[in-house]
């Protein structure tokens, strides 16, 4: 091994917060990510959403779940992500 990779950690993992969707899979979640772009002419900040597949191995997480997933190597087809901790529960009536 060279010098490099020894003396270099692990690179940090990307994580993300946002809102469960669904639950209807097995072991699966969807999870919808907001995130701020500013408009290239007009300037204003503008919402856009991404929904991203996370894994849920306990199937512990309800819809409007407040969670934060984190990037992991490719589980399935879609899933790409997987949940680290649910940071705030959803209101069940």
């Amino acid at each position: 091994m060279t010098e490099t990779t020894q003396t270099n950690p692990r690179r940090r993992r990307k994580t993300q917060t946002g809102t469960v969707t669904s639950n209807k899979m097995d072991k699966s979640i969807t999870v919808q990510v907001e995130r701020l772009v500013k408009h290239p002419l007009y300037e204003k900040f503008v919402k856009r959403r991404t929904k991203l597949h996370a894994h849920d191995e306990k199937n512990e997480c309800n819809v409007g779940d407040l969670v934060e997933i984190v990037e992991t190597r490719p589980l399935s087809k879609l899933k790409r992500w997987r949940l680290v901790n649910i940071k705030k529960r959803a209101i069940v009536d």
